[in-house]
């Protein structure tokens, strides 16, 4: 018997357990890299936020209301977060079929979040609420845009995933559904708090809290 067959009954496939080590030492760099961009995306999205409080105190504020369909771009980022978090599942049972039909749809819904988002724009452009003139309503269209440039390259890694060889790569594709969700995660949380602070923070709100009254 040669060397080659001696391998291959002694390891059962001897290059794969090699090829599974490279696999998860790649997906373990990318996860620190991605944890590491969502940091310093928290950080911007704080100190901009911090700039919208500060902001407040000029005398040319105006507070705005919030367009209806930000409540249903909200609903649409909740239920695409939560279908990602299914893939999850899905994948990690190998339901591979299972896992693509959620990653596609939760694709769909982002892609609608964006949509909603832009009829939001679009509703206060037509109350004549424009990014200059308010302070208010240039920080709105600045952190909403922000967040939703972010929603955008999200979606070209969705597409990265949803486009892979599902078939021959089922590992590598479950990997990718995890680093998407937990990014879907990452920019539900972020909205979550722009909606709050766009929505509900008041000059009178924060000064009671900074306790400046």
């Amino acid at each position: 018997m040669n060397q080659a067959a001696i391998l291959k009954s002694a390891g059962g496939g001897y290059g794969k357990p090699a090829a599974d080590n490279t696999l998860e030492r790649r997906y373990a760099a990318i996860s620190v890299a991605l944890w590491l961009f969502m940091a310093v995306a928290s950080a911007l999205f704080l100190l901009f936020i911090a700039a919208y409080i500060m902001r407040m105190d000029g005398a040319d504020w105006s507070p705005l209301a919030m367009p209806w369909q930000l409540w249903l771009s909200s609903a649409i980022l909740v239920f695409a977060s939560v279908l990602l978090q299914f893939a999850v599942a899905a994948a990690g049972s190998h339901q591979m079929e299972r896992a693509r039909s959620l990653l596609l749809l939760a694709g769909a819904g982002s892609i609608a979040f964006l949509g909603a988002q832009l009829w939001g724009w679009q509703a206060l452009q037509a109350i004549h609420v424009t990014a200059s003139g308010n302070p208010a309503g240039s920080f709105f269209y600045l952190l909403t845009a922000m967040h939703a440039l972010h929603v955008a390259g999200g979606l070209v890694g969705w597409g990265m995933a949803a486009a892979g060889p599902w078939r021959r790569e089922p590992r590598r594709l479950a990997w990718r559904i995890r680093l998407c969700a937990r990014y879907w995660h990452f920019l539900l949380a972020v909205w979550l708090l722009l909606f709050a602070a766009l929505g509900w923070l008041t000059p009178d709100f924060v000064r009671m809290v900074c306790g400046t009254r």
